[in-house]
């Protein structure tokens, strides 16, 4: 079943504000505009969440020790979302689910770095696939990367060993990475303001700096690990809406949204003959979102609660 989900950005603290000042029109046309950016604001961590995830290498923490090392690994990312209602006929409701996205990573080793791993060098690499089937209405521009119609995200980065480990003291890196979604698109609006169809469409892209610390060890069945870090999600976009019905006069509402949170998570990856089976829990902080109104059963202060689950292998 089709889940009606807004994939798009919204604002934070320190980031551009959307409000009701940026919405014109009659009392019923500012209800739309103020719907759309409620929905735009509560989904952009999430959306940032998906692309992003927790541990850069699923189930480990330790650096992959210089050349001739690498890993791959293939997951699905899952984050449960609420996010208020866009559909503006049904009130202030609230709707839910799981946003799925699979994710191929890889890292190769760079430097072994000075006596115990430290300060040893990895090349990370991702690429995220968004199913827009998945989520009604979305879908990827024309001229945004895309296998099928799903959104190709790609990201790069590095992590840098702080200590390979020892136990009882566990292997801990320090790692950074860029990644991205292309631009998408919810909604198609509505021939006329007096045509049925949607009252508002609109488009962004997604860009996530992730900052994680995370520390781990290699027992006889599995690598375990656990860490925290920080997030910074921007976007660019627009939203659009008919500010003064009946006339099809069309409003145009640019953003460009900045946000930071913070990130908790812990994985496992369970050692087979050839590969690893890894599993990931994590959370990510919330905070106030200043919506136009209460929705129900939405809190605007919550977090989200994410995971993954996927195989990886390496040398």
């Amino acid at each position: 079943m089709k889940i009606h989900l807004v994939l798009v950005a919204g604002l934070a603290v320190a980031g551009v504000r959307l409000s009701a000042q940026q919405c014109t029109g009659s009392a019923s046309v500012q209800g739309v505009c103020n719907r759309a950016i409620d929905a735009l604001k509560t989904f952009h961590p999430a959306a940032g969440i998906i692309v992003s995830g927790g541990d850069p290498s699923l189930g480990t923490a330790k650096a992959l020790g210089g050349f001739g090392h690498f890993f791959v690994s293939a997951r699905v990312n899952a984050v449960k979302v609420a996010a208020p209602n866009p559909d503006t006929t049904s009130g202030p409701q609230t709707i839910h689910g799981f946003v799925p996205a699979p994710v191929v990573e890889a890292g190769v080793g760079v430097w072994p770095g000075l006596r115990g791993g430290m300060l040893a060098v990895d090349a990370l690499f991702s690429a995220t696939l968004v199913p827009t089937h998945a989520v009604d209405k979305l879908s990827v521009d024309s001229g945004a990367a895309h296998v099928g119609s799903m959104a190709l995200g790609l990201g790069f980065g590095a992590r840098v060993g702080v200590w390979s480990g020892m136990f009882p003291i566990p292997a801990v890196s320090l790692s950074v990475m860029r990644r991205s979604l292309p631009r998408l698109t919810y909604g198609q609006l509505a021939a006329s303001s007096l045509s049925s169809g949607d009252a508002f469409d609109f488009s962004t892209d997604v860009k996530a700096t992730n900052v994680r610390v995370t520390a781990g060890y290699h027992l006889p069945l599995a690598d375990v690990a656990a860490g925290f870090g920080f997030d910074h999600y921007s976007s660019a976009g627009r939203l659009r809406y008919y500010d003064n019905p009946p006339f099809s006069s069309v409003a145009t509402v640019p953003f460009t949204p900045s946000e930071n949170r913070a990130v908790l998570f812990a994985d496992a990856a369970f050692h087979l003959s050839l590969a690893s089976l890894g599993v990931e829990l994590g959370y990510q902080t919330g905070q106030d979102q200043h919506l136009s109104t209460n929705y129900s059963g939405f809190d605007p202060k919550s977090g989200h609660f994410f995971g993954g689950l996927g195989v990886r292998v390496g040398l």
